[in-house]
């Protein structure tokens, strides 16, 4: 909001945040519990909005680089504020990705990002794929309670997709009163969102755009998710193969220390 420059120290003023982040809010058990399925598909929209700003209405676009629920705060109406730009790279508008040591979140992490260092938008449209999830199934990005192959977040949630049941893993506390069109076109949208077929994967602005839909037509979703159902059916039958699983081994010159690269290299339990 402003500085302070009359200290001895120069001071950066910002919005009091009184409501935390969206980690806490969605996995801390709480007596005023509020994070109704309406809240989180606001919550939802207004992240997708930030994010389509910084790539694609900013002077100069921007990655954010460390997309996660800790990184959204909210304030006392529960509006999303996305932070922590410590990590966040500015780009040329004719620069299609960047190039740095792996950093991020373990569960969030762009798995083509993780094995080419190339950081593009798809890679903050990957992370932001996962907090949808987070917000659909109350479930922790990494949990070593899941089964091995579906301890992220997105697998075990790929995995529900594939399997048409994706309303099971809806968190409990909103099963009752959410709309299931409405959590399936989300669904949809998430799938969509951890592509890892770039052709596949929308921008952040179209995601922005088709949240928004989502959230203001819930009577137009029906027909929607029909058509989506038919165009799935006519890419099974050409034999189209959208593969989730990805080998997480990381080439030895994701750890090059040259000075090109910006960053330190990923520890599973670090976040910068």
């Amino acid at each position: 909001m402003g500085c302070c420059l009359e200290t001895e120290v120069p001071i950066l003023v910002y919005e009091h945040i009184p409501n935390g982040d969206l980690f806490k809010r969605l996995h801390e058990d709480s007596d005023d519990y509020i994070m109704t399925w309406e809240v989180r598909l606001r919550i939802a929209g207004e992240i997708a909005g930030a994010l389509a700003y910084l790539h694609s209405a900013a002077s100069t676009p921007v990655y954010h680089r460390d997309i996660k629920t800790t990184n959204i705060l909210l304030d006392e109406k529960y509006r999303a504020k996305v932070s922590d730009f410590g990590t966040s790279r500015s780009i040329n508008i004719d620069q299609t990705h960047l190039t740095t040591l792996v950093a991020g979140t373990f569960g969030y992490l762009d798995p083509e990002y993780f094995q080419t260092s190339q950081f593009t938008d798809k890679s903050d449209v990957y992370s932001f794929g996962v907090v949808l999830v987070e917000l659909i199934t109350g479930e922790k990005p990494f949990s070593v309670m899941r089964s091995e192959e579906n301890r992220g977040l997105a697998s075990h949630f790929n995995e529900a997709m594939k399997q048409n049941r994706v309303l099971d893993i809806v968190d409990s506390r909103i099963k009752e009163e959410c709309k299931q069109e409405q959590v399936l076109a989300v669904a949809k949208v998430a799938r969509r969102c951890l592509s890892l077929k770039g052709k596949k994967q929308q921008s952040m602005r179209e995601v922005s755009i088709e949240l928004e839909r989502i959230r203001s037509s819930p009577e137009d979703l029906e027909v929607t998710l029909e058509e989506e159902e038919e165009e799935e059916e006519r890419e099974m039958e050409i034999n189209i193969d959208d593969s989730w699983s990805v080998e997480m081994t990381a080439p030895a010159s994701l750890f090059d220390l040259s000075p090109k690269l910006d960053v330190e290299p990923l520890a599973p339990h670090q976040t910068w």
